[in-house]
């Protein structure tokens, strides 16, 4: 078995977001695929995510700790998301 994918992105409806994805209706990147929320976070303004989304993107150990604490949580899954 592959290598989850994970993705990162911010959005103010998280719902929506994840409805658009799942129906290839999202970001090209995320079409075709199930995603799953593995972790969300919330910020007091659009700047502070901003920032925080772009060092999460940066910092691949971070991402990493995030994807493996799930997949040693849950065996039975395809592809997650952020």
């Amino acid at each position: 078995m592959s290598r989850p994918i994970t993705y990162v992105g911010y959005t103010k409806d998280i719902k929506k977001r994840l409805e658009l994805h799942n129906s290839s209706k999202g970001a090209k990147f995320t079409r075709g695929r199930n995603w799953k929320i593995i972790y969300k976070k919330s910020y007091k303004n659009k700047s502070i995510a901003m920032k925080n989304e772009y060092l999460l993107k940066m910092n691949r150990s971070l991402r990493n700790k995030i994807k493996n604490d799930y997949l040693n949580k849950n065996e039975n899954f395809n592809f997650i998301t952020l």
